[in-house]
C-alpha cells in the first residue's frame, strides 16, 4: 500500500457485491457507445509523442551492445578501440547494475542484474553513446569484446530430466484432485494426446525505447515505453539503488506491448547509467533484433492432455501436464493450465507444470499468458474426444459447462459460456457443418472452441478535477497501449458527471499522477475505470451538496446540473474548482467468487489440396465480459485477439539454435505474424452481461479473451477439412501435405 498513500479519497475494497452502478443511472449516454478514440487525431497527425520521440537539449544517442555467445563470461571490453570514432562520446558498461533480463508484470523487485556472466545469446552487456544514432550503432558493431565460453543448455531435450515444479504464481505449479489415472482406466471413452507449441514473440510495432534525463536534484525522469509505470518506476529505482521517490516514468503513448513492456527492459537501466556517466540526456532505442533477443518470449510448451468421459460425454477426468521453459533461477512459468482449472466440470483433475532450465531469452508474460497456448491443447483435445464419442463439439462443451467452480466450489461471478456457444453456433451456421467439402482444389472445413480468461482487479487510483469553465481532467498513472484507455476513462467520467467527452482531458502514463496498476492482464479497464468511477461518485456528491439536493435527486447532463426545479451549469457549481481521488483494491469478492470472461470461437478454413496452403475464410467470436464500456474499442480488442490466434495456429514460431540458443528468426521478416492477406473479415459479437462482483462498473477484462481458444478453432477447422490432425504448432503446410488426398 505504500505506493497508494492518497490522503482523502473515495476508496473501495471489493469485499461485497456492488449491485448498483452510476453507469446505469447516468443520462449522458456516453457508456457502451462506439466512441472514436479521443487520442486518435493526435496519433494520425503525429502529435502523440512516443518514447523514442522526445527531444531534449544536448541529447545523446545510445546503441546497445549484445552478447555474441550463449553462455560464459565477458572477459574484457576494449572501449578505447571505438572512443576515437567520429561522434562517439563514451562506451558505458556496468557489470553489476546492468539488468540481465526484463522485469515481469506486477513485480516491484528489481529484475535480475549482473551481465558479466552471460546467460543467453543477445544479452545486453554495454551501451555506446554518440552524437547520433548512426554513429552509436556503427561503434557498437565494431566494439571488441573478449569472451570466455561456458557450458549452456540450448536443447530442451538435453535438460528435460532437470525439469522441476515451479512455485505457485498466478496459477498453481501443480494441482491434483481425485484420481485421473483411475478415471482414465475406468472410462468407456478417453483421449491421451500430446500437443506442442513453440516459443513466440510479442512483436509489438513499437520497439522498446527509453530516454533518460537526470534532474538537478539527483532524481531521474525516464521517458519509456512501459505498460505499468507505477511498478516499473519501483523496479527501476531498485535496479539503480535509488529511492522510489527519485524516479519518475513518463509513458503517455505506447505502440503495443502485449506483455513485453510490463516490466523494465535492459535499455532503461542502460540509458539511465549512461546518462549519469556522460552528464547528458541519453536516448536508447532497441533494434528490432534486440527486441526479439533481449526482452521476453512466450515459452514453448509440451502438453499432455488426458480426458476421460462417460458414454454420454460427461467428463470424469481432465489432465493437462505441461513442460515449459525458462532461464535457470527464474520463477515465472507459462501458466498453461490456468484456463483449464475453471472451464469444464470433471471431478478428477490433474493440472501440472514442469519447468526446464535453458539458456534462452527470458520466458515471460505474452498476451493471454497461459490461455493462449493452454487452450490450444485443451480445445483440440475436446474436439478429439467429441469425435471419439460421435458427438457434436458444441454439444460436448455445453454438457460439461460448470455451474460452480469445479475445484474451489464457489460460484462464478457471472458465466455465459453456454449462451456464447449457442449464439455463435446460430450466427455461424454451425448446424450445416459438413464433415468436409470441396471447392475446386480447396478442402473446406469448420471448427470451433470455447474461450475463457480469468478476470483480475488490481489496486489503482485516479484523480478527477472539475474546472470553473465546466471542463474536467482525469489523471492517473494508468497507460494506454492501444487498447483505448484514454477513451473509456473519459466515457466513464462523462456518464457520471454529465460533462461531454469532448470537454474531458486525460493525463495518463505519468508516475507524478496517482498510482495505478497500468495495462496488463486485461485488468486495466476494470481497475482504473473503477478508480475514475469512485472519484466521479465523490464529485457528484460534492455537486449535489453545492446544489443543496440529494445526490440521487441530481441529474447531470451536457454540462448542466438539474435538481430542485432549477438548472445550473456544472462549472458554476464547481466554483473555483472541485477535485476528488478514487481508489479501488481487490477484496473478499475475488475469493468468494471465481471471476472470468467467457466466449466461443468459430472458424472456416480452406486447405489447398495441391500446396497445403491454409486460408482462414471466415471467423466469428461471441464474448461475454460484463459491461462493454465502448463497443468500438472492445470489438477492436477482440479482433486483435482473434488475429493473434490465427498467427499462433498457422505462422508464429521462434527458432532456437540448439548449438548456442540464439534466435534464428529475430526480426519481422522471418518471424511471421499474420498480415492483411492472412486475416478475413472477422465478426465479433457481445452478449449483454453485468458482473456486480467484479467492480462498481460491472465490467470484466476483454483484451485477452479474444485470443483464448482462437487458435484451436482454426486448428479444428483444418482437421475438419482434411482429416489430418496436427498436434505440433504452428500448422504449416509441410505437416499437412503427406496426409492430403490426391486431386481427382
Amino acid at each position: 500500500m505504500s505506493m497508494f498513500g492518497l490522503g482523502t479519497t473515495n476508496s473501495l475494497t471489493m469485499d461485497k457485491p456492488h449491485p448498483s452502478s452510476l453507469l446505469d443511472t447516468g443520462v449522458q449516454g456516453a457508456i457502451s457507445r462506439p466512441f472514436d478514440r479521443v487520442d486518435g487525431p493526435k496519433k494520425v497527425s503525429g502529435a502523440a509523442t512516443y518514447a523514442a520521440e522526445y527531444e531534449f537539449d544536448n541529447l545523446a544517442y545510445g546503441f546497445l551492445v549484445s552478447a555474441r555467445i550463449g553462455a560464459g563470461k565477458v572477459v574484457s571490453i576494449d572501449a578505447d578501440a571505438v572512443r576515437s570514432l567520429p561522434g562517439v562520446i563514451d562506451v558505458v558498461w556496468d557489470f553489476k547494475r546492468f539488468i540481465r533480463v526484463a522485469g515481469q508484470g506486477g513485480e516491484t523487485k528489481a529484475p535480475t542484474q549482473g551481465v558479466q556472466e552471460i546467460a543467453f545469446s543477445g544479452e545486453i552487456i554495454a551501451i555506446v553513446v554518440a552524437e547520433s544514432y548512426e554513429a552509436a550503432r556503427d561503434a557498437a558493431l565494431q566494439l571488441p569484446v573478449t569472451y570466455e565460453a561456458g557450458q549452456g543448455v540450448f536443447d530442451l531435450a538435453v535438460n528435460r530430466d532437470e525439469a522441476y515444479t515451479p512455485p505457485d504464481l498466478v496459477t498453481p505449479g501443480h494441482f491434483a484432485q481425485g484420481d485421473v489415472d483411475k478415471a482414465m482406466a475406468e472410462a468407456p471413452v478417453s483421449i491421451d494426446v500430446t500437443y506442442t507449441t513453440p516459443s513466440q514473440n510479442s512483436a509489438a510495432m513499437e520497439p522498446h525505447a527509453s530516454t533518460a534525463v537526470w534532474e538537478e536534484d539527483g532524481s531521474l525522469t525516464l521517458y519509456g515505453a512501459y505498460q505499468m509505470p507505477t511498478s516499473d518506476a519501483s523496479q527501476l529505482a531498485k535496479s539503480l539503488g535509488l529511492s522510489a521517490k527519485k524516479v519518475r516514468i513518463v509513458s503517455r503513448y505506447i505502440g503495443g506491448g502485449f506483455g513485453s513492456k510490463l516490466g523494465i527492459a535492459p535499455e532503461s537501466v542502460a540509458a539511465a547509467i549512461a546518462a549519469k556517466q556522460v552528464g547528458r540526456p541519453v536516448k536508447a532505442v532497441m533494434a528490432r533484433q534486440q527486441v526479439f533477443e533481449a526482452t521476453v518470449r512466450r515459452s514453448n510448451t509440451e502438453q499432455r492432455l488426458r480426458l476421460a468421459a462417460n458414454a454420454d460425454g460427461r467428463l470424469a477426468a481432465i489432465g493437462q501436464e505441461s513442460y515449459v521453459s525458462n532461464q535457470p533461477g527464474e520463477d515465472y512459468f507459462e501458466p498453461v493450465g490456468i484456463g483449464t482449472h475453471m472451464l469444464y466440470a470433471g471431478e478428477n483433475r490433474l493440472i501440472s507444470h514442469l519447468q526446464i532450465p535453458v539458456n534462452y531469452v527470458l520466458s515471460g508474460s505474452m498476451r493471454a499468458p497461459g490461455e493462449a497456448v493452454g487452450m490450444i491443447g485443451l480445445e483440440c483435445a475436446m474436439d478429439e474426444l467429441a469425435e471419439r464419442l460421435g458427438m457434436d463439439p458444441v454439444a460436448l462443451r455445453k454438457l460439461n459447462d460448470a455451474s460452480i467452480d469445479p475445484e474451489k466450489g464457489v460460484p462464478f461471478s457471472s458465466r455465459s459460456l453456454t449462451a456464447a456457444l449457442d449464439e455463435g453456433a446460430r450466427r455461424f451456421g454451425w448446424k450445416e457443418r459438413p464433415v468436409a467439402r470441396r471447392d475446386g482444389e480447396w478442402l473446406v472445413g469448420m471448427g470451433m472452441a470455447s474461450a475463457v480468461r480469468g478476470n483480475m482487479l488490481m489496486e489503482s487510483s485516479a484523480k478527477v478535477e472539475i474546472h470553473p469553465d465546466g471542463s474536467a481532467t482525469v489523471s492517473s498513472a494508468m497507460t494506454d497501449i492501444g487498447t483505448g484507455s484514454y477513451t473509456i476513462l473519459a466515457q466513464i467520467a462523462s456518464e457520471i458527471l454529465g460533462i461531454p467527452v469532448a470537454r474531458i482531458t486525460l493525463e495518463l502514463g505519468d508516475t507524478n499522477a496517482p498510482p495505478a496498476a497500468g495495462s496488463g492482464g486485461s485488468w486495466g479497464a476494470g481497475s482504473s475505470g473503477s478508480a475514475v468511477y469512485l472519484a466521479c461518485e465523490m464529485l457528484k456528491d460534492k455537486l449535489a451538496k453545492a446544489m443543496d439536493v440529494e445526490a440521487d435527486a441530481l441529474t447531470l447532463k451536457d454540462g448542466m446540473a438539474i435538481g430542485a426545479n432549477r438548472s445550473v451549469s456544472i462549472g458554476e457549481l464547481a466554483g473555483e474548482g472541485l477535485e476528488a481521488t478514487g481508489h479501488i483494491k481487490p477484496g473478499k469478492q475475488e475469493k468468494e467468487t471465481t471471476q472470468a470472461s467467457f466466449g466461443a470461437h468459430f472458424a472456416e478454413v480452406g486447405v489447398n489440396m495441391v500446396t497445403g496452403e491454409i486460408r482462414v475464410r471466415r471467423m466469428l467470436g461471441v464474448f461475454a465480459a460484463g459491461r462493454v464500456l465502448n463497443a468500438k474499442t472492445a470489438r477492436s480488442q477482440c479482433l486483435g485477439g482473434m488475429t493473434f490466434g490465427i498467427g499462433a495456429a498457422l505462422t508464429e514460431e521462434l527458432y532456437h539454435d540448439t548449438r548456442n540458443g540464439k534466435l534464428v528468426n529475430h526480426d519481422l521478416a522471418e518471424y511471421h505474424v499474420p498480415v492483411n492477406a492472412d486475416v478475413p473479415q472477422l465478426e465479433v459479437h457481445f452478449l449483454q452481461e453485468r458482473d456486480i462482483h467484479a467492480n462498481p462498473i460491472h465490467a470484466k477484462g476483454i483484451g485477452e479473451l479474444g485470443i483464448s481458444g482462437a487458435a484451436a478453432a482454426v486448428a479444428n477447422a483444418v482437421y475438419n477439412a482434411t482429416g489430418v490432425r496436427v498436434r505440433e504448432f504452428p500448422i504449416t503446410l509441410d505437416k499437412l501435405l503427406a496426409g492430403l488426398p490426391d486431386m481427382k
